[in-house]
């Protein structure tokens, strides 16, 4: 029974140790990073819940901590004037207009994304935009989704 409780102990160490190891741990990190996948399904649930739920309601979530927004990943709803409605990482930026952002290419690129919501319903939009984190111009993928029957466009992006 003792050798038991001691085998016991040692395999709880070991998962205590795995689990609180620093995110800043490369294998970690590279794990935690999301991917397109996640942008593209972010996205669509986030278009869906503005849908059912209406755009206030819906940017209490996209704007907590929680499926919607953590790290690198975050919901944006513009309207189709170009006007931010949902930015967390700048909620004073709400109700500005963005129509004439450009990446450091020039590209107009919420002029792009809102021509995918408009003519395809959905979609990516890639460009080039500084990365927070490393602050270095990176290529970025947003995955673009026009709120059904309604003048909005949620999209989610990631650094490739």
């Amino acid at each position: 029974m003792r050798l038991w409780f001691r085998l016991l102990a040692v395999a709880l160490i070991g998962v205590g140790t795995a689990v609180s190891a620093p995110l800043s741990s490369p294998a970690i990190a590279e794990q935690a990073k999301p991917t397109q996948e996640d942008a593209k399904s972010i996205t669509l649930k986030a278009a869906d819940l503005i849908a059912a739920q209406g755009l206030d309601e819906a940017a209490k979530a996209f704007n907590a901590d929680g499926p919607y927004k953590q790290g690198e990943i975050y919901v944006n709803v513009i309207d189709f004037s170009g006007v931010w409605k949902v930015y967390p990482p700048r909620p004073a930026g709400v109700g500005q207009s963005v129509i004439n952002v450009k990446d450091p290419d020039g590209r107009f690129i919420v002029q792009d994304v809102l021509a995918v919501a408009k003519d395809k319903g959905e979609g990516w939009v890639e460009y080039r935009w500084l990365n927070p984190a490393s602050n270095r111009i990176e290529p970025k993928i947003t995955y673009v989704k026009r709120v059904p029957g309604q003048e909005l466009v949620a999209y989610v992006g990631v650094y490739k």
